[in-house]
C-alpha cells in the first residue's frame, strides 16, 4: 500500500494514548485499519508533565496500531489541548495600497499575518487565526472577500493562544518516540470534525468533549467556529471525588463509576449496595449507589456549569448566534449514565452523544466508533485531508512544469493554465514546521 494512503492521528490524552491508522476508501469515508491504545503515564489535564514515561506510552500505542494493521508507522498527525488553551475575539483591518484591483488570496495572508503580530503573554503563542467574517467597504457579513473590489478589507477573528512549550514538549515526545510530526490539529476541532455534521455546524451547535483531563468546547455557527475553550476539569476529577468520598482505592472507584455512576441522584433506590472488597483481608466497604450518583452529580454539574458560561460568553443568547442544534457531547466521559438528561436540564439546550461514525466506513468496528475515539478519528481525518492538499499542490507544480516545457522558451503563449484554486495553509501548518524546526536545530 502507498504510504501516502494512510494516516495516523496520536491523541495524547491525560488517561490514554491513542494511535489509529485510517486510509480512504473508495467511497471516500474514513476506514480504520489498526488502533493502539495504552495508559497515559506522563500527561497530566492535557499538559505533558513527564517526559519519558510519555514517550514509553506513545511507544506502546503505536506499536499496537502497527501489529494490528501490519503496517509501520512513520509520520502522525498529533492533538493539542490542555489547560494552557484559551481563545479570544479580534477585529483588525488592512488599507489597501490599490483598490481598481480585487482582493486576492495575498490581502487576506496580509490581514491574517498582522494578526499574528497582536502582542501575546510571555510563553504565549498564537495556535489558530480563524477568520470570522469579513467587510469590504464598511460592507458587513461577507463569507468570501475575494474577487471583490475594495479599499479597506477588514475581519473578525476568532484567535486560539496556547503556551509554545507545552506545544514544543509534545512535539518533544513525538520525535523522541521515532516518528515524524505530519500535522498539530487543535482536539476540540478534530472532535467536531470526526462527530458533527455539516448541518449541525450550520445551525449553530456547541460540542462538549469531556476527556480524562480536560473537557473541550468547540462552538459552530453558520459552518464557521465561533468560539473554543479548555475546561481543566473532566471525568478524572469525578473519579477522584469518589475515592476521596468513598476512602477506596483509584481502581475500584473509576469501576465503580463506569459500572454503576449514574449523574442524576434520584434514579437510585436507597437500599441498592454495592460491596467493595478491602484491602488485604480488611472488611469489605458497602456504598450506596444513591451516595455514588450524589458525588458523581455534584463534580458534573459543576463541570457543565462552567462550560455554560464559556456558551454563554459566546453569546447563544442572541437571536442571531442561537445554537438551533443544541449541544452535542463526546468523549470518554459523555458515557456516564443520564448525562444527557442532566445536561439538558442544567443548559435547557436539546443535546445528544456524539459517536464518530459521521465519516467511517459502513464496516467500522463498533468499538471504534465510541465517544472515547472521537478525537482520534478526527486526527485521522486530518491527515487525510493534510495528505490530499499536498496531492493536489504536487499535482499543481508538474501541470505548471509540464505547460511551461511545453509552450518552450521561444514560442507566444497561447492559453493560460488554470490554476486550480489552493486551500490557504492554515497557521497550524506553520506551526507544525516551527516545531519541526526547533526540535532540530535543538539536537
Amino acid at each position: 500500500m502507498d504510504k501516502h494512503d494512510i494516516s495516523v492521528g496520536l491523541d495524547i490524552g491525560t488517561t490514554k494514548i491513542v494511535a489509529m491508522i485510517g486510509r480512504k476508501n473508495e467511497y471516500g469515508k474514513v476506514e480504520i485499519i489498526g488502533v493502539g491504545k495504552s495508559k497515559s503515564m506522563g500527561v497530566h489535564r492535557g499538559v505533558v508533565n513527564n517526559i519519558t514515561q510519555t514517550i514509553q506510552s506513545i511507544q506502546q500505542a503505536v506499536q499496537e496500531a502497527e501489529a494490528a494493521a501490519s503496517e509501520k508507522i512513520e509520520e502522525v498527525t498529533v492533538g493539542i489541548a490542555g489547560q494552557h488553551i484559551r481563545s479570544l475575539q479580534h477585529s483588525d483591518y488592512i488599507t489597501r495600497a490599490n483598490s481598481e484591483l480585487v482582493i486576492d488570496e495575498a490581502d487576506i495572508d496580509r490581514l491574517i499575518n498582522q494578526v499574528h503580530k497582536l502582542v501575546m503573554l510571555p510563553g504565549e503563542e498564537i495556535i489558530h487565526v480563524l477568520p470570522q467574517e469579513f467587510k469590504v467597504d464598511g460592507q458587513a457579513e461577507i463569507k468570501e472577500p475575494i474577487g471583490m473590489y475594495g479599499g479597506r478589507l477588514e475581519a473578525n477573528f476568532h484567535v486560539v493562544v496556547g503556551q509554545v512549550s507545552s506545544i514544543r514538549n509534545i512535539g518533544r515526545c513525538v520525535k523522541s518516540s521515532g516518528l515524524q510530526l505530519e500535522g498539530i490539529t487543535l482536539e476540540p476541532l478534530a472532535s467536531a470534525n470526526a462527530v458533527l455534521s455539516q448541518e449541525e455546524k450550520e445551525a449553530g451547535v456547541a460540542l462538549i468533549d469531556i476527556g480524562g483531563g480536560t473537557t473541550d468546547l468547540a462552538v459552530f455557527k453558520d459552518g464557521i467556529i465561533r468560539h473554543t475553550a479548555v475546561i481543566p476539569f473532566g471525568g478524572n476529577v469525578i473519579t477522584e471525588d469518589i475515592k476521596e468520598g468513598c476512602s477506596i482505592i483509584e481502581k475500584q472507584a473509576e469501576l465503580l463509576k463506569i459500572k454503576f455512576g449514574s449523574a442524576w441522584p434520584g434514579e437510585n433506590k436507597d437500599n441498592e449496595i454495592v460491596s467493595i472488597p478491602g484491602l488485604r483481608g480488611r472488611e469489605p466497604k458497602e456504598i450506596t449507589l444513591k451516595n455514588l450518583s450524589k458525588i458523581i452529580h455534584a463534580r458534573v454539574v459543576e463541570i457543565i456549569e462552567q462550560v455554560y458560561v464559556e456558551i454563554k460568553n459566546y453569546g447563544h443568547e442572541e437571536q442571531k448566534k442561537k445554537l438551533i442544534a443544541g449541544i452535542v457531547l463526546t468523549g470518554g466521559g459523555s458515557q456516564l449514565k443520564h448525562l444527557k438528561q442532566l445536561v439538558e436540564y442544567i443548559t435547557g439546550m436539546d443535546t445528544r452523544i456524539g459517536y464518530p461514525n459521521e465519516h467511517l466506513a459502513g464496516d467500522s468496528d463498533d468499538d471504534i466508533a465510541s465517544p472515547l475515539f472521537a478525537t482520534a478519528v478526527g486526527l485521522v481525518m486530518d491527515g487525510l485531508k493534510r495528505q490530499d492538499r499536498k496531492r493536489a499542490e504536487e499535482l499543481e507544480e508538474e501541470m505548471l512544469n509540464t505547460a511551461e516545457t511545453e509552450r518552450g522558451a521561444d514560442t507566444e503563449p497561447e492559453a493560460v493554465v488554470e490554476e486550480p484554486k489552493k486551500e490557504r495553509r492554515s497557521f497550524l501548518d506553520k506551526l507544525t514546521e516551527r516545531v519541526k524546526e526547533f526540535l532540530d536545530n535543538a539536537e
